[in-house]
């Protein structure tokens, strides 16, 4: 099992930025792959952008294309995303969560297809307008 711990969200302004980390302990040599979810509200949880942990591959939902970048840190365990130009409709709990298959696995529909071995407690991050 591996545990997830998120960190770094909080309230910013529209246009600001904000970094999340994720922090992986116990088997971590048994996910190919992490990603960055979210949950709005009333909203079904969403993906936001996924890394394979060996390539360093990385995924993008359109809707963050261009404004986020994730990242990982194979020697301490920690996937990242930088959040830039961040929007309103960006306000969620932001989840990590690993996954014992690639990311190129599922072919282009990681988001749908994820199949999640763990996952954090979330970050709140909120974009005032």
């Amino acid at each position: 099992q591996v545990q997830l711990v998120e960190s770094g969200g909080g309230l910013v302004q529209a246009g600001g930025s904000l970094r999340l980390s994720c922090e992986a302990s116990g088997f971590t040599k048994r996910y190919r792959a992490i990603g960055w979810f979210r949950q709005a509200p009333g909203q079904l949880r969403e993906g936001v952008a996924a890394i394979d942990s060996r390539d360093g591959s990385t995924y993008y939902r359109d809707f963050v294309e261009e404004r986020f970048t994730i990242s990982r840190d194979n020697s301490k365990n920690m996937v990242y995303l930088q959040m830039d130009n961040l929007k309103p409709e960006d306000t969620a709990v932001y989840y990590c969560s690993t996954n014992a298959h690639p990311v190129s696995a599922y072919r282009g529909r990681w988001y749908e297809m994820w199949q999640a071995t763990s996952w954090g407690q979330g970050t709140q991050v909120t974009v005032s307008s």
